[in-house]
């Protein structure tokens, strides 16, 4: 293909026909191009080798200058080379040329011959554009052979946090700054929130009342769920490089977990009584109809509310552990929260454990179900991981609270009769069906605060567990196999802070165990201690 370039320009005749090289204009008095009228064009002959292509001319133009022209004529002749020759490039070429007149119109670059010719190689085609919204949405829809809680995890990121931020961006057009820009697009949500609470108007906090920042946790999901779907896209060569692994995120470390000590029991009790204040007079506000006042209230017990737990993570003392317990021996659910506090099953493995999966004569629990809500719906499915499907040990009377449990169970199911659903669950609604994990979750709040006692979640029973385990003087890796964690590290990592916060207290309890008759931190005694008589003086 040969590139050749001519001039012509736009003025018609008295019948309104293109005068073109006739134009009187289009040269000066010596015979020479005039360059100020006229446009430059370019003009290829398409090749002819073959048997479905016919001899084709194609000419573009509107260039001030032949250099332009020849220029942009040589670039076109370039992708139009990439493809093989004859009947089996034709097709390729036809789309080559269909990009090409498009960025004439919308006077765009031309496409990149590297990106035409990565398309050519990789069979993909060449006229169209994937973008990142169509390519997140046929990768979701593909996704059927996850978790539908991962899937509902997959589908919440991508709506809320990536078609947004990099919907109409092609696929090969992604690049790192994108996805950096959208995370700091939600760090200034952050701030703006934040700055919202602290200083903005009642009108303002009303709009962003249910809004919650975006922690590092999350922001790692959301990069971590881009980059499974890049990870799927260079596999079918759309893309050549995953962008989302290069960009830099604060870590998403779990949060400490702390045991509710005397301490923080008694400033939560503070904030429990600041908290009433304000709900006494946020009542006396309403029947006021003071609107301004009860919005002004709600923030400020939203935010008390945010500082009653220390961490995310809390955990009882055995103390408190015994009192809740206590509180819920006449609870038809008692055996369920007696037994995750004992042996630290997932909400989702207690909902789903079954009678076949308990031997109650060897004292041993088959974890090889759990149930999970999606969609507001209950499904079933297998432990979190290979290391969630385990045997479980069940101390004597944990085995004779289910017993119990089982007795209870069968004359629920005779007063029930044909209405009874035999779902094979341990755990059941009072007809026998399935529970709902969300429901027993919003169970347990309310039976932790009918009893009194400091805040946790149904998880942070688990962490009581591993918690009350060590405490006995269990090893870490029988914990973590306890719990069905996939290492000793992971169990490390989860409860080292409040294992250390046991070891202190066990610290404590064996210097106690010694009678002294000095008393600690004085001077002159043994060991820089100070004595003192049998009286005190």
């Amino acid at each position: 293909m040969k590139v050749s370039t001519f001039k012509r320009c736009r003025c018609r005749d008295d019948a309104g026909r293109e005068l073109g090289k006739r134009c009187p204009q289009m040269h000066r008095a010596d015979g020479s191009l005039n360059p100020r009228h006229g446009s430059w064009s370019w003009r290829i002959e398409m090749p002819t080798d073959s048997t479905t292509e016919k001899r084709r001319v194609i000419k573009r133009g509107a260039h001030r200058t032949e250099g332009e022209a020849l220029a942009q004529g040589k670039a076109v002749v370039e992708l139009l080379a990439i493809p093989a020759p004859g009947d089996l490039g034709a097709q390729d070429r036809a789309q080559i040329m269909t990009l090409v007149d498009e960025a004439l119109k919308r006077r765009a670059p031309l496409p990149a011959a590297e990106d035409i010719r990565r398309r050519v190689r990789t069979g993909q085609p060449i006229a169209s554009r994937v973008t990142v919204a169509e390519f997140l949405d046929g990768w979701l829809a593909g996704k059927k052979d996850i978790r539908p809680t991962t899937w509902a995890g997959y589908e919440s990121n991508i709506r809320i946090y990536l078609k947004p931020a990099l919907g109409p961006i092609e696929m090969d057009k992604l690049r790192v700054q994108h996805v950096s820009a959208m995370f700091d697009d939600i760090d200034d949500f952050n701030d703006r929130l934040a700055e919202v609470r602290a200083n903005g108007t009642a009108e303002e906090r009303r709009a962003l009342r249910y809004r919650k920042p975006v922690g590092p946790a999350t922001k790692q999901r959301i990069r971590a769920t881009l980059r499974s779907a890049l990870t799927d896209a260079m596999n079918e060569q759309l893309i050549t490089a995953n962008v989302a692994k290069f960009v830099k995120l604060a870590s998403g470390k779990r949060p400490k977990g702390l045991i509710w000590t005397r301490e923080r029991v008694a400033r939560w009790r503070e904030i429990r009584a600041l908290i009433a204040a304000k709900e006494a007079e946020r009542a006396e506000a309403i029947a006021n109809r003071d609107r301004a006042a009860v919005v002004q209230l709600a923030d400020e017990i939203a935010a008390l509310e945010e500082r009653e737990r220390p961490s995310p993570v809390m955990v009882w003392t055995a103390a408190h552990t015994g009192a809740f317990l206590d509180s819920i021996t006449e609870h038809r659910l008692y055996a369920l929260f007696h037994l995750v506090t004992f042996v630290g099953l997932r909400r989702g493995e207690a909902c789903g454990l079954r009678w076949v999966d308990l031997d109650l004569d060897d004292g041993v629990a088959t974890i090889a179900e759990q149930l999970f809500s999606a969609a507001g719906k209950v499904g079933v499915g297998r432990p979190k991981s290979d290391a969630g499907d385990r045997d479980v040990a069940l101390d004597k009377a944990t085995c004779l609270v289910l017993k119990a449990h089982r007795k209870q169970q069968r004359e629920d199911r005779l007063k029930w009769g044909a209405a009874w659903v035999d779902s094979g669950r341990v755990f059941t609604r009072e007809d026998g069906s399935e529970l709902n994990p969300p429901w027993l979750t919003d169970l347990f709040g309310d039976l932790v605060a009918v009893a009194g006692l400091p805040p946790i979640r149904l998880h942070d029973l688990r962490h009581g567990a591993a918690t009350l385990a060590k405490a006995a003087g269990i090893d870490t890796k029988v914990i973590s196999e306890m719990l069905g964690h996939s290492s000793r590290k992971i169990t490390d990592d989860t409860y080292g802070h409040v294992f250390a916060e046991v070891a202190r207290e066990a610290a404590e309890a064996t210097a106690a165990i010694v009678p002294r008759k000095a008393a600690a931190g004085g001077h002159g005694g043994p060991g820089g201690l100070r004595l003192v008589s049998d009286s005190g003086a």
